[in-house]
């Protein structure tokens, strides 16, 4: 067959494009900028285009998009001119994964460490899964990886219903908590997208649940009820009939501050698990990745020592430096779960004040979670808010980054992001931790903050 990917450079797109080659099919793309991914690309025999335009695409080909392509991107609207038939990149990574046994990772939050740690363990145990991540690994390791062994696994996309399109051996759920509601409408159609996805899973395959999150509890129970099979783990005990369970008990953050161990008791047998980033979340995120690797008949222990490999994702609590004791973290945290979990371990490991400059992601988030994340924020000490990232949305009166200051005492509105990043900086003292918060372009000013402090050094 063959294919034309749109956005071919980026990270998902280009795993895609180098299984369907290594299925022997055609496969030509495009995408805004040149890239090292394009590059390896053209080696593997792919023909690539900088720069979209309807002579790069061929009549025959089946075209490729991510929910990010609109339809005003000319090679698209092509396609749909001539009747082409069109992919989301979902339908196309299930498709190119040919007979490789499936390991999909949903939830609203947790869903790219999880999915990380999982392959970084599988790669230490010599099976070289294939695997399509939403950010990078700390240390550059790319997402997106072409491995020789019969594993795909894959960070399932729920925000616009396409991981739908997966047929899982092994599925795992890290929690429903309801978000993306300018797609499903409503709490309610947004949970039944779950119970949807576990229906995905293969005749024998296996649901994970992590039972601590209310709405995963509740997929536990439905799943199970429906016949699947359903494994659950989580720091309480809350009951599945019929599934197993893996209780985690927390241990101590490391003497360094920056990881987190603790026992995860499975089938009568305690096993340790200490991993290198921080949080309890976290702790939770590599017992999920663990009943992963058990179900997979790695033994216990050796899938415990594997996961400790793992240093973290891009954009999750990463490091960008330190400057006179002054710690810079970028963090993706962009639901108000996700920055309570964040704040909260920062807490917990910081001799000064936990200082926030958080870009809130979307207008209609902002509309919808905007007493919530005032609320979140108050585990600051500093909450600097900037303009919002619109991303697919256009400007809503009112529901701007200003919306949440207005709801947070104490708190500063400074649109320019430039200029919020370095009023953060001129406020830090020894002994700080600093955030750049959000899922936008706001992790641009990590660098930022890192000058400003050296400068004023």
């Amino acid at each position: 067959m063959e294919f034309h990917l749109i956005g071919i450079g980026g990270a998902g797109m280009s795993v895609v494009a180098e299984l369907l080659l290594a299925e022997g099919h055609s496969v030509t793309g495009s995408d805004r900028e040149d890239s090292a991914n394009m590059h390896f690309l053209k080696t593997l025999g792919a023909r690539v285009y900088v720069g979209h335009s309807e002579k790069h695409l061929s009549p025959t080909a089946t075209v490729v998009v991510s929910s990010a392509i609109k339809d005003v991107n000319p090679e698209l609207a092509l396609a749909r001119k001539r009747g082409q038939r069109v992919w989301h990149r979902s339908q196309a990574l299930a498709f190119a994964a040919g007979s490789r046994d499936f390991i999909a990772v949903a939830g609203a939050h947790g869903k790219t460490s999880t999915t990380g740690m999982l392959a970084l363990a599988l790669e230490k145990l010599g099976m070289d899964p294939s695997t399509a991540i939403g950010a990078s690994l700390a240390g550059g390791v790319p997402g997106g990886h072409l491995g020789a062994g019969n594993l795909l696994i894959a960070e399932a996309d729920e925000s616009d219903g396409s991981f739908l399109n997966y047929r899982p051996r092994v599925a795992v759920v890290t929690n429903i908590e309801p978000d993306h509601l300018d797609h499903y409408g409503s709490a309610e159609r947004f949970e039944q997208a779950f119970f949807d996805f576990s229906r995905c899973i293969v005749p024998s395959g296996l649901l994970i649940c992590d039972t601590d999150d209310a709405g995963a509890l509740r997929l536990a129970r439905k799943a199970e009820a429906a016949g699947i099979r359903v494994w659950t783990y989580g720091y309480g005990q809350q009951a599945v009939p019929g599934a197993e369970h893996a209780r985690i008990v927390r241990c101590a953050e490391r003497a360094s501050g920056f990881g987190i161990c603790g026992r995860v008791s499975f089938r009568g047998k305690e096993t340790g698990l200490d991993i290198r980033v921080p949080g309890a979340h976290m702790l939770a995120n590599a017992a999920g990745a663990w009943l992963v690797g058990v179900e997979l008949g790695v033994a216990q222990d050796d899938m415990a020592r594997a996961l400790s490999a793992f240093h973290g994702a891009q954009r999750r609590y990463e490091l960008r430096g330190t400057v006179r004791g002054i710690r810079v973290i970028d963090d993706y945290a962009h639901h108000p779960t996700e920055i309570e979990a964040t704040l909260r371990t920062a807490r917990s490991q910081c001799a000064g004040k936990v200082r926030v400059l958080f870009q809130p992601h979307l207008y209609s988030r902002t509309a919808k979670f905007r007493d919530r994340f005032a609320r979140a924020l108050q585990l600051a000490d500093e909450a600097v808010i900037t303009s919002a990232y619109a991303a697919r949305e256009v400007p809503a009166d009112g529901l701007d980054g200003d919306a949440i200051a207005d709801l947070l005492p104490g708190s500063r509105f400074i649109p320019d992001h430039l200029a919020a990043a370095r009023q953060l900086a001129r406020d830090a003292r020894e002994g700080d931790i600093l955030f750049t918060m959000g899922a936008g372009d706001v992790t641009d000013m990590g660098p930022v903050i890192v000058r400003e402090l050296e400068k004023n050094r």
